[in-house]
């Protein structure tokens, strides 16, 4: 196995590590997250071995949709600091080998856009077809709001013109109209700028949405993938590797399509919202079958292409893709409470307190997720077990601010309470029990665990870059799996449950001469000549084990 194969695709064998700056560390202690602040932790990120930073937006808004209202694509919000300090961020984040991206949210403006702004001055102003309108009274399309304890079209009249404007989210949120040559090269404008200050790519928010035509005038852009295909290009010639990494909640044979196919032109990389959402089912049955069948039923892709991996995001815990018997076992094992849960198809909470803060379940939680083939990414806190605020309520429950210490404002802020973008989270899971410093001394700590987890990860390529197979084994409640990539094999064992169990395992091409050893604690496994063991799992237990051919000159 060539390790330097992996250079040039590096998104396949990286850790993402998503954060707000609002929320992570303020620096001046007036009370909000900056980037002087974010500059002055990344060694924290080091140290953790994340190797891409992901910032969410952080551009002048209206401040009625947590930073996805955007007034100026080109700016950087004030209270987080300016374009100098943004430069220093990544500046010093290539420094410590860490690549950087934002959010790209081009779907839709604030309608305090200037852009917006002139265009419903009139009909006839030159921005009027930067956005979708109709005149006609539009259809009941309560049925396809994205928010429906707040909306219930998704048109708005505008009372100045007496025309309605197409607006997928929040009506405070006007949808570009992306079929107009003049929005696309804005659009591929944005994507230069931001790409010239050093960003190592994007996150693309919402990009089904951004190509959905209907309403507009799909003729002059009869194909939105192809326009999806022009944005990677482009992006690719203004960096060395930069990544599109892709909102798209569809079933798997849809999401393929944003790949470019087994093309693999289109989006570098794609959430894998089915198998998250099947990991829950999984958790709540205490049966792997879920999780398996949603892993095998990955379509093949581009080896260009990559899924990324997750337990918790910035948004609510989606549970949309399963059935509605299925999502009411979800929420009976981890939200039964109505205030955990939003929307009717999602669950405001972080993992720890859903599993009842037990240390084993979360740890084999979050082996599972690493050893998964894609790309892992972490929401921050994560790595310290934080908790959610339920009182905050929406998906703003677990944007609360990061817990550096256990003192006041948990070391985010020296500013008072009331002047923080948000409660700090209190209870069993505030700063006092749950923080960095005090888990950076502690060799136990989920801290110190996802360490020695991120680093095993990185040393094991074949996870993001090899063939995945499921073992056969009698044991519903364990996934037994193996990742293989040339000349290097990697077997996961994860047990759902908490019984313990021992494990039967058959390995093709192995024999006596090779080994099994464990990557996460110390000891070896033996094979038989017919590459046979019969490896023990604890409840809740979980394995790392490479498979060692005789010979190898891989360390262990």
């Amino acid at each position: 196995m060539r390790v330097s194969d992996t250079a040039d695709l590096w998104w396949k064998n990286a850790v993402l590590y998503c954060l707000d700056v609002e929320t992570y560390m303020d620096w001046d202690d007036d009370g909000t997250g900056d980037f002087p602040g974010l500059v002055q932790r990344l060694d924290h990120l080091v140290d953790l071995g994340v190797t891409c930073l992901w910032l969410m937006p952080f551009y002048p808004t209206a401040e009625r949709d947590d930073g996805y209202d955007i007034t100026d694509f080109y700016g950087v919000d004030p209270r987080l600091g300016t374009h100098g300090d943004l430069v220093e961020l990544v500046r010093t984040a290539h420094d410590r080998g860490l690549r950087v991206i934002a959010d790209l949210v081009v779907n839709h403006t604030s309608d305090q856009h200037p852009w917006f702004k002139e265009s419903r001055r009139s009909k006839d102003s030159p921005k009027r077809d930067w956005y979708v309108w109709r005149s006609d009274t539009p259809p009941d399309t309560s049925d396809q709001v994205v928010f429906p304890d707040q909306e219930d079209s998704i048109w708005e009249l505008d009372e100045r013109t007496g025309e309605y404007y197409l607006h997928q989210f929040y009506k405070t949120q006007p949808d570009l109209d992306v079929t107009n040559p003049l929005v696309r090269d804005e659009i591929a404008k944005i994507v230069g700028f931001w790409t010239q200050l050093g960003l190592d790519g994007f996150r693309m928010d919402a990009v089904p949405f951004l190509l959905d035509t209907s309403g507009a005038e799909a003729d002059r852009l009869p194909d939105p993938h192809a326009w999806m295909r022009d944005v990677r290009s482009f992006l690719d010639r203004r960096t060395n590797g930069g990544i599109l990494l892709g909102e798209v909640n569809l079933p798997f044979e849809q999401q393929l399509e944003f790949f470019g196919g087994t093309d693999g032109d289109e989006l570098t990389m794609q959430f894998d919202f089915i198998s998250m959402q099947a990991t829950y089912l999984s958790l709540a049955r205490q049966d792997a079958g879920p999780l398996t069948r949603a892993l095998t039923g990955r379509p093949v892709t581009s080896p260009d292409s990559q899924w990324a991996t997750f337990v918790r995001n910035h948004d609510e815990l989606t549970l949309d893709k399963l059935t509605e018997d299925e999502r009411q076992e979800v929420f009976a094992a981890f939200g039964p409470d109505p205030a955990m849960q939003i929307y009717d198809r999602g669950l405001i909470r972080r993992l720890p307190p859903m599993l009842g803060g037990d240390p084993r379940r979360v740890r084999m939680v979050y082996s599972l997720m690493f050893s998964l083939p894609g790309t892992p990414t972490i929401f921050y806190g994560e790595e310290i077990g934080m908790g959610e605020q339920l009182e905050v309520g929406s998906r703003l429950a677990v944007r609360t601010p990061m817990q550096w210490t256990s003192g006041t404002n948990g070391g985010f802020s020296r500013a008072k309470a009331a002047k923080l973008p948000g409660p700090v989270v209190t209870g069993g899971y505030g700063p006092e029990f749950v923080n960095v410093a005090d888990q950076r001394k502690d060799p136990d700590s989920l801290l110190s665990f996802f360490r020695r987890l991120i680093s095993r990860r990185k040393e094991c390529p074949e996870l993001g870059w090899g063939e995945f197979q499921v073992l056969e084994q009698p044991h519903a409640a364990v996934l037994a799996h193996l990742c293989s990539w040339d000349d290097g094999a990697l077997v996961a064992l994860h047990n759902l449950g908490p019984e313990p169990a021992v494990v039967p395992l058959a390995l093709d091409g192995c024999g006596a001469e090779h080994l099994l050893a464990d990557l996460l604690v110390e000891g070896t496994t033996a094979l038989d000549e017919h590459g046979r063991a019969d490896v023990p799992l604890e409840g809740y237990g979980y394995r790392w084990l490479r498979v060692v051919a005789p010979g190898t000159r891989r360390l262990l």
